[in-house]
């Protein structure tokens, strides 16, 4: 890790104050060891937690991973149960660690669509984080860009029925604020890994002005070098916000 500090401050680099991120490959990385699939998303999981440590060490504030999509449920019977599983074992595991690191966690998606033991641990988790200071984590479950506008968007239309609300008073300000992600900053990177490159409806509206990396690398295999190289990558962009400079 000193070796990567002494790079960003001998680069001059600007670190990124929030990083979204696709984790994706953990099903070919296993397939590439004749290993189940179930077996990358254990591997993909321990990357997450290193990243998140690297990543704050490095200076970012916000790091948002997508971790299970509404388009997930499409796969096999074995491999949502399995998900599942993992992501709950995952979030009893992160209770302690966010307590060790002081690190806020927060679960964005639709928890309606859970099983009610793995809400009660979402609940729990974002109870005993809520007030810690340092890394500001969100973990998307059971998200979908989509239905999270079309949540907010009946939110705001029932607001209006009820005359709580005007319609001259429906901003993007307003709408952001009826997002799961209320609160939070909007990404300044995305980074993608395993060569796909499209966001799979993750985060639409909150990605508008922010910077897409890709990279062939799996999941499972992502560094701390890699993220230095996004960062890198993410230095040489020049952010208008739709202006010119």
């Amino acid at each position: 890790m000193e070796k990567i500090l002494k790079a960003i401050k001998d680069e001059n680099l600007n670190v990124p104050k929030h990083v979204a991120i696709i984790l994706d490959g953990n099903g070919r990385w296993a397939k590439k060891r004749s290993m189940p699939r179930n077996y990358g998303h254990v591997q993909g999981s321990k990357t997450v937690e290193q990243i998140i440590e690297d990543g704050y060490k490095m200076g970012i504030e916000y790091i948002t991973v997508y971790a299970f999509s509404t388009e997930n449920w499409k796969r096999s019977e074995d491999e949502v149960s399995a998900l599942m599983k993992l992501l709950q074992k995952y979030l009893i595991d992160c209770i302690e660690r966010s307590t060790k690191n002081n690190m806020c966690v927060r679960v964005i998606g639709d928890k309606t669509g859970l099983d009610l033991k793995l809400v009660e641990k979402i609940n729990e988790l974002e109870e005993v984080t809520k007030n810690a200071t340092g890394l500001k984590f969100t973990i998307a479950i059971n998200y979908g860009g989509r239905d999270e506008i079309c949540r907010a968007v009946k939110k705001i239309a029932g607001k209006a029925a009820m005359g709580k609300l005007e319609i001259e008073e429906i901003t993007e300000d307003l709408i952001s604020a009826n997002l799961d992600t209320a609160g939070l900053t909007e990404p300044d990177l995305l980074i993608r890994t395993s060569g796909e490159e499209r966001l799979s409806n993750f985060l639409p509206w909150q990605l508008a002005y922010t910077e897409f990396y890709f990279t062939d690398v799996l999941w499972p295999d992502f560094t701390k070098e890699d993220l230095l190289n996004a960062i890198r990558y993410y230095n040489g962009r020049e952010r208008r916000f739709g202006g010119v400079k």
